[in-house]
């Protein structure tokens, strides 16, 4: 690193992002585990709220838009994402209910189960807009983006940054059992996929919300009509990046199976937006990026999908995230230089 570059990176991250925020909107909960009956560890879930926590462990400017009720759970919640520096100011504190939590259950022999509580008031999503400019990121999905309470203000708030020219990064989340018939929220998937530049999407999700169909199907007899740019994970396997008339498959170097799925995708999410930035993408840009940046993105976030899913509270560990946050300051001190030439 030359003196020259040294003396600007100290502040050039935060100028820099201030620029380009990234702005989180999904469910703000509590999950307990139990394994054979007995409580294990609590943590906070929500694969959009652990993505926030790990970007905020990076010193980025991040902001979580969510919900949560003004109770002692909430508090936890809202204490867990102030920590990991993630603003907090458009997370709603409602009195009329109490936050949502969630019972896991995994019993050896048997298929894991969850059970919801939480009680929401009537009126949903009173949530303070945050500031959304070109080429912010915007990352949103799983249940809350289709659940019918909040469903339409939230999505007036995605409109809004497709508006304003943001990359809009969709995480599909479906799970038969958990949530509503796929035929009665179909359409608001569907019309998520048509405002996303990007799609991040677990195999179970796809499986379960177009069943039947492999990957390649699922791409080209749904997403690629909406959106141009699909990246389906699976941990045990890899990763496959679709886009108009390709497709790459970028198979893992070495076996990275888990069963912290919670932990897996929201790692990979923080690190395919931590490589938009690094790479300095801007929304133009994204569709048309060759597969060799893509490579190099993807074995990025796969990295960041790892330290997520092995740790407890599903985020980076001290090191990973410092080292990754020094790699940032570096890349964005040279495209300041190349910007200034």
């Amino acid at each position: 690193m030359t003196a020259k570059i040294k003396a600007k990176t100290k502040n050039l991250l935060i100028e820099k992002t201030k620029m380009r925020k990234i702005i989180t909107i999904g469910e703000s909960v509590l999950d307990m585990l139990f394994r054979d009956g007995l409580p294990e560890r609590s943590f906070v879930g929500g694969r959009i709220a652990n993505s926030a926590a790990a970007l905020g462990q990076l010193g980025l400017p991040v902001s979580m838009v969510s919900e949560c009720g003004a109770d002692r759970v909430g508090d936890m919640v809202v204490d867990f994402l102030s920590t990991h520096n993630v603003d907090v100011k458009s997370v709603d504190r409602f009195t009329d209910g109490t936050t949502a939590f969630s019972a896991i259950f995994c019993d050896t022999g048997k298929a894991k189960k969850i059970v919801n509580y939480g009680r929401y008031p009537a009126d949903r999503f009173d949530v303070v807009w945050p500031r959304i400019d070109e080429d912010d990121i915007v990352l949103f999905g799983s249940l809350y983006a289709i659940d019918t309470p909040q469903r339409e203000r939230l999505f007036e708030l995605i409109s809004y940054a497709a508006e304003r020219k943001a990359i809009i990064v969709y995480l599909p989340g479906f799970q038969h059992g958990i949530n509503m018939r796929i035929t009665r929220v179909m359409p608001a998937i569907l019309e998520n996929l048509e405002i996303a530049d990007i799609v991040i999407a677990h195999e179970r999700d796809i499986n379960n919300i177009f069943p039947g169909e492999t990957s390649e199907q699922a791409f080209r007899n749904h997403i690629e009509f909406y959106c141009p740019t699909y990246l389906h994970i699976n941990p045990d396997l890899g990763v496959t990046l679709f886009s108009t008339g390709k497709r790459h498959d970028f198979a893992h170097s070495e076996a990275l199976a888990t069963d912290n799925l919670l932990g897996w995708q929201s790692g990979f999410a923080a690190g395919i937006i931590y490589m938009i930035l690094r790479n300095g993408l801007t929304r133009d840009q994204v569709a048309a990026t060759d597969d060799d940046t893509w490579q190099g993105i993807i074995d990025v976030a796969k990295s960041f999908a790892a330290e997520c899913a092995s740790t407890a509270d599903n985020c980076l560990t001290q090191g990973f995230a410092e080292q990754r946050k020094a790699d940032l300051e570096v890349a964005m001190a040279r495209q300041e230089e190349l910007k200034n030439k």
